[in-house]
């Protein structure tokens, strides 16, 4: 949070003009990680015209941008649409954009994060699917229970999304990526709210070799082990 907020302070001194080559610099990108303490920085003073002249650049970073500073506006019906095709993007870095950006929407307005999230759970696209997952998984989002409970009910819907999917279908990237995010997710709904969680888990059909790797993956994670 320090990070951030010295970024927001630096940014916040500048012109909406001169944010972007600043942006560019310290992206931390060419490189293995992104600087996703400016990206959040970026999403509190970024105004609309911004984001979406940032989106029309076409750079991968500038869009995570764009998309973290969305997903915080997403309770906006029309931010919402341009959010949802942006959670499909091939870029998975912009992708991780949309899921940071409604994790911020979920510190200021949860019950809008719970209906967007339930909402996208139900989306034929898995990539809509994964991220409403890895959206309303995260620890710091799941404090009250009623949280808790949204997010068991959104793994234990997109998994058995997934595990209705032809075998085909289910070598597709986008499926491939949703059921990435189940292999960690699930452990973090339940350690928020042990006793549904670990009946929902628990009743997981381990007899489809995709749902048995997300638990085998889940089981590794240690917020999960030290509960069972």
């Amino acid at each position: 949070m320090q990070a951030r907020t010295v970024w927001s302070a630096e940014l916040r001194r500048m012109k909406p003009s001169e944010r972007q080559s600043f942006l560019l610099e310290h992206s931390g990108l060419p490189g293995p990680r992104a600087n996703t303490e400016l990206a959040l920085a970026f999403a509190d003073v970024a105004d609309r015209a911004e984001i979406d002249e940032m989106l029309g650049t076409g750079d991968e970073y500038l869009a995570l941008c764009a998309a973290v500073a969305l997903g915080r506006r997403a309770a906006d019906k029309v931010v919402n649409v341009t959010l949802r095709e942006l959670a499909a993007d091939s870029r998975w870095r912009v992708r991780e954009g949309v899921a940071m950006g409604l994790q911020l929407l979920g510190d200021t307005d949860p019950d809008e994060l719970d209906r967007i999230v339930r909402q996208w759970a139900r989306d034929p696209d898995p990539l809509v699917e994964r991220a409403a997952a890895a959206a309303i998984c995260e620890p710091r989002l799941l404090r009250a229970t009623s949280r808790a409970a949204t997010a068991i009910w959104v793994c234990r819907h997109t998994t058995a999304a997934l595990a209705r999917r032809s075998p085909e279908s289910r070598r597709d990237p986008s499926v491939r990526a949703l059921r990435q995010t189940l292999g960690y997710c699930w452990s973090v709904a339940v350690a928020a709210n042990p006793e549904p969680g670990l009946a929902a888990f628990r009743a997981l059909d381990d007899s489809d070799p995709d749902v048995a790797w997300i638990i085998a993956e889940n089981l590794r994670k240690k917020r999960l082990t030290r509960l069972l």
